[in-house]
């Protein structure tokens, strides 16, 4: 595989993977703007208008987008996460031209038109009431409240019912002109093409990009305290079969040297079946069916999340189970064969993980996006590789703090005070 990447004059990025032996290509628009980037008022934008572009253009109605790239045999989705959006699809190599050529049209000429605006905002409101019902996303959402205080970060992707009535044509065409601009997107492909095929292909449409600064959004600080006049327990009483739990703990940016041991510490923690969360509650003592960790890292931030669904009654010595295991990732250096274990399995499954033409081309995305830069897959290997255990244990101590824990709870319980005393590491 190769890859290489170039920017255009007008700032446009343009990157690729060569893969001569697959046989479809992997399309994907990025763009450096997700929730975070929002103003209070601007709640759920970004995700707004990932919808609308798909609801037609000056040469295409709605259908007619998903009719070409489906008659190619392919497929077109997209996505809004806090600090990007992704419009992404893939066809046989051959079919490349058409694909990128629908893509374009959407990002570039879609219609924004007042009747699909209203129709797309009762959509919204109706993903964003089915998410709410669902226990497991419910408490993601008052965890990053949690978490992110008064900041984007801890508001909905999907925005609130009040701010999403507030995005009518006018402010969404005027967010979308200030953030989807050249310099601030990137154009990925991967798969049986080659770079001076793409650049070719692109260079056409490469013009009719807006032009302008890339935005800003408000920054946080890893090192920041929170106030300690919030409470440490967010719950949210509903007549569930369970407690959905989410510990959270603040963590480190995707610029930190440590997130290389913060990875290995989270697949020792959490991650995978053989870690120390899941054979301890789950395989040695049958409590939890559910429970795992994984780690968000942004620009500026990050954090570390443990989620468990568990009985009611059983609650309690989740948390003190939990608890303690922190406490001994922060009081002893994990043993060497397991940290090896880790790193192999870590290491394992990024590799599994851009084995593809999509899952490529998407690791192209986030290193471009997050990095402005691309990396050789060697190095994120090596960087795994040369992580310590003391390393490990020294990021669990930099972290698992007493003061950076917070819990949020969907539950049938009535109040969660008794389990404030229970969030100690040390």
């Amino acid at each position: 595989m190769m890859h290489r990447l170039t920017r255009l004059p007008n700032g446009l990025s343009v990157a690729t993977s060569t893969m001569p032996h697959m046989a479809s290509v992997s399309l994907g628009v990025w763009v450096g703007v997700g929730s975070r980037f929002e103003a209070a008022a601007q709640g759920g934008a970004s995700h707004f208008i990932e919808h609308l572009l798909f609801k037609g253009t000056r040469q295409r109605t709605a259908r007619q987008i998903s009719e070409e790239v489906e008659g190619l045999g392919g497929y077109l989705n997209a996505y809004t996460s806090e600090d990007h959006t992704c419009f992404h699809a893939k066809a046989r190599a051959d079919r490349f031209p058409a694909l990128l050529d629908v893509l374009m049209d959407m990002f570039l000429a879609s219609r924004f038109a007042p009747a699909e605006i209203a129709k797309e905002r009762a959509v919204i409101k109706e993903e964003r009431a089915s998410y709410r019902d669902q226990p497991q996303h419910l408490v993601q959402d008052l965890l990053n409240e949690s978490l992110w205080p008064g900041h984007p970060l801890g508001r909905s992707i999907e925005g609130t019912p009040e701010s999403l009535d507030g995005l009518n044509r006018s402010r969404l065409r005027e967010f979308f002109s200030a953030n989807y601009v050249a310099t601030n997107t990137v154009i990925v492909a991967a798969g049986k093409l080659t770079h001076a095929e793409l650049i070719r292909a692109v260079t056409p449409f490469a013009k009719h990009f807006p032009t302008g600064p890339r935005p800003m959004c408000e920054p946080v600080s890893e090192a920041a305290v929170l106030p300690a006049s919030l409470p440490r327990v967010r719950l949210h009483t509903k007549a569930t079969e369970q407690t959905q739990l989410a510990l959270g703990i603040r963590a480190v940016s995707r610029h930190d040297e440590r997130r290389f041991p913060l990875r290995l510490l989270n697949a020792l923690l959490g991650e995978c079946m053989s870690s120390r969360l899941f054979q301890s509650l789950r395989e040695d003592r049958g409590i939890a069916y559910d429970i795992h960790s994984s780690v968000s890292s942004f620009a500026d931030c990050g954090d570390l999340s443990i989620y468990a669904g568990v009985d009611d009654d059983k609650l309690e010595q989740v948390l003190r189970l939990i608890t303690a295991e922190l406490r001994r990732l922060t009081e002893k250096v994990p043993p060497a064969s397991e940290v090896r274990r880790a790193r192999d399995y870590v290491i394992g499954q990024f590799d599994l993980a851009i084995e593809g033409t999509e899952p490529h081309m998407a690791w192209l995305g986030e290193q471009l996006i997050g990095h402005g830069k691309l990396f050789p897959v060697a190095h994120t290997r090596e960087r795994l590789a040369a992580v310590t255990p003391a390393q490990v244990r020294a990021v669990a101590r930099d972290i698992f703090r007493s003061d950076r824990l917070r819990l949020a709870l969907v539950s049938p319980l009535k109040n969660a005070a008794h389990l404030v005393p229970l969030l100690k590491v040390g």
